[in-house]
């Protein structure tokens, strides 16, 4: 189906939703705004500006000082602010089946939204008491009228983040394509890598692919040469030549209707030592494995561990680590080798909000204590997306502190120091939950 027709069924979905949360928090409309622009410290520039959540999940415009109004029963407001400043952009491009979704209520200012938010709430014979507000700028709210303990209030906001783990066909549809887009990109980078090029030249590959700017990007992405790729976050780029790089690590996705995708690959080139290519080879089994078992019903965490308990295995089967099974797990092994979650919920944000949430009044299921670091602790259900991505890793922060301890005896350090220089290994897909399994949306054809 067209994305016309999702975005229709989407917003109804919406209204529903929203209905359902008001009532039960009290309130009769909420106004969401996208945003406020800010400056750098003691400078006159912009940094790139980044639109609600809460406001991206009803309208894919990334401007600031934008903002919709929900009143139960009546037709989403928008109040489209575009300032008469000659030195930026005077439009806002809408999709024919973006505008038909709202009543628009063109705006020079934001401030001038009050005296139609007046009117429109003594429609519905309600007051502006009644009224919530969510966004940062709390303040432009205080102005609106709008009373500070209904700006984010904590029940209506939890209730909202929880619902937004579960996707609509429209939010799927846009992540699916985002996939698509993506993998475009992936296939230029590898390009690039076997090429000889730098990580600039394949970060600049990928986005040419992409045909997208680093501001339009979902994240910065990641791409590490060697031992670049341990570090989780590596945001540099460097120029110096890859044509003697052995391993590439990407970690990049793109944006669709707001929403992203989050897809880690990892390259070798000819001549690498095998071991390494069969780790590569290790880590995508264990990755495939791990979608192929995902269900409804099934624990988050019991995905993480299932992740760990492959992880123990290969650290063994490649005589990376030595002893028995048992003894690797009583100490960790693991962690040291993979110390992120095995993935996140993901949506209009890469790492989306709701993730350790135990239920939509806002309770907390924390971690395991081992696992201090996984971002996603729910109960896995249909229509859910997330990532999955596991890592394994020669981290010298991580292991060098090991080397004279019990649990050091427990590693080969020539191994190790062998293969430290190529740095690590990460496979990341985007999946969907569905009400028997899951649907990649990754492994898709491009």
């Amino acid at each position: 189906m067209p994305f016309a027709l999702h975005y229709a069924q989407h917003i109804s979905r919406l209204c529903e939703r929203y209905a359902e949360v008001l009532a039960d928090t009290g309130f009769d409309a909420v106004l969401l705004h996208s945003g406020s622009e800010r400056v750098y410290f003691a400078d006159d520039q912009h940094p790139p500006f980044k639109a609600s959540g809460h406001f991206l999940h009803w309208l894919p415009v990334n401007r600031p000082e934008q903002m919709v109004l929900i009143m139960p029963g009546e037709t989403p407001v928008y109040f489209q602010v575009i300032p008469p400043d000659f030195w930026y952009e005077q439009h806002i491009t809408l999709e024919d089946w973006v505008a038909a979704a709202f009543e628009r209520i063109p705006l020079q200012h934001s401030r001038d939204a009050l005296p139609h938010l007046q009117r429109l709430l003594s429609t519905k014979n309600t007051d502006k008491a009644h009224l919530a507000f969510i966004g940062e700028n709390t303040a432009f709210a205080e102005t609106l009228g709008v009373a500070p303990s209904a700006c984010n209030p904590t029940a209506l906001v939890n209730a909202l983040d929880y619902g937004r783990a579960y996707k609509s066909e429209y939010e799927v549809a846009s992540i699916r394509k985002a996939n698509r887009l993506a993998l475009q990109g992936h296939t230029a980078a590898r390009h690039a890598f076997e090429d000889g090029g730098s990580e600039y030249d394949i970060h600049m590959a990928y986005l040419q692919a992409c045909g997208m700017l680093d501001d339009e990007m979902p994240y910065p992405t990641i791409v590490g040469l060697d031992e670049k790729a341990a570090i989780l976050h590596y945001q540099n780029k460097r120029r110096s030549s890859g044509a003697d790089s052995q391993v590439l690590l990407i970690d990049a996705g793109c944006r669709v209707n707001a929403y992203c995708s989050d897809i880690t690959r990892t390259w070798t080139r000819p001549g690498t030592s095998e071991l390494f290519k069969n780790l590569v080879e290790a880590m995508e089994a264990l990755q495939t494995g791990l979608v192929a078992r995902i269900r409804p019903g099934m624990p988050y965490p019991d995905l993480h561990r299932a992740a760990h308990e492959g992880i123990t295995n290969i650290l063994l089967g490649a005589g990376i680590c030595r002893g028995s099974r048992e003894a690797l797990i009583e100490h960790k092994m693991s962690t040291l080798f993979m110390p992120h979650g095995v993935g996140h919920l993901l949506g209009i944000q890469v790492h989306d909000v709701g993730g350790r949430m135990k239920n939509a009044s806002g309770e907390i299921q924390p971690p395991p204590e081992d696992y201090p670091t996984l971002r996603t602790t729910r109960m896995i259900e249909t229509d859910q997306v997330f990532t999955v991505e596991p890592g394994l890793y020669f981290i010298p922060v991580l292991l060098n502190p090991e080397r004279n301890t019990a649990r050091g005896k427990l590693i080969d350090w020539e191994v190790v120091d062998a293969m430290t220089p190529l740095g690590g290994i990460r496979i990341e897909d985007n999946v969907r939950v569905t009400d028997t399994g899951v649907e990649n949306l990754t492994r898709v054809l491009i």
